[in-house]
């Protein structure tokens, strides 16, 4: 059976798994959406998404200075417990996405954080590139809107690619590392630092 972006997001929806986990769940149950789930249970995925309004008060902060000392992240991320704090995966994973930051250059870590006048000014410039294409009226505002997410996938940390696996998000590893590990974890803030700018 053919595995559907509706079919992906249903399950996504439903259970809150990243996307790829969610096209693995249903290639390897047939695109039938309670085994999907239920494989995803098996693994410890959905978990994940229960854990996400707990309080995070503990985590680290960490540096990446890019070889050629010219580039440099601090970031902060949270968790539930000193002890995942001082957990190497936990930190190797908060390294990490320091260095997608240096990689990446997002703007904010999610589109929530971004200025409303920002998301109009861009939606703006995407209306008129749209009319520009000389297409029908009535789908203009779909490639506006098509537009506005892309430009969130490039400037949104959890919504870019990760380097390190280009075919998930970074939203997708945070998930993960949120069911291995067994706590909420919060990317809270970075800066990243460019010579001259």
């Amino acid at each position: 059976m053919a595995i559907t972006a509706d079919l992906v997001k249903q399950l996504r929806e439903k259970t809150g798994a990243g996307i790829m986990d969610c096209k693995k769940a249903l290639q390897e149950n047939d695109g039938d959406l309670n085994k999907a789930t239920e494989w995803l249970r098996k693994k410890g995925i959905t978990s994940a998404q229960k854990r996400v309004g707990r309080e995070t008060k503990e985590g680290v902060i960490d540096a990446y200075i890019h070889p050629g000392s010219r580039l440099g992240v601090m970031i902060e991320v949270n968790c539930e417990t000193d002890f995942v704090a001082k957990n190497s995966e936990f930190q190797q994973f908060v390294h990490n996405m320091a260095m997608q930051i240096a990689a990446a250059n997002p703007l904010v870590v999610s589109r929530e954080q971004l200025a409303a006048e920002v998301i109009e000014r861009e939606l703006n410039i995407y209306r008129e590139q749209a009319k520009a294409t000389g297409k029908p009226a009535a789908i203009l505002e779909k490639i506006a809107q098509g537009k506005l997410e892309k430009y969130y996938q490039e400037v949104c940390l959890l919504e870019q690619s990760y380097i390190r696996e280009p075919e998930r998000t970074v939203e997708d590893v945070l998930t993960e590392i949120r069911a291995r590990i067994g706590e909420n974890i919060l990317i809270k803030r970075f800066v990243r630092f460019q010579l001259g700018e």
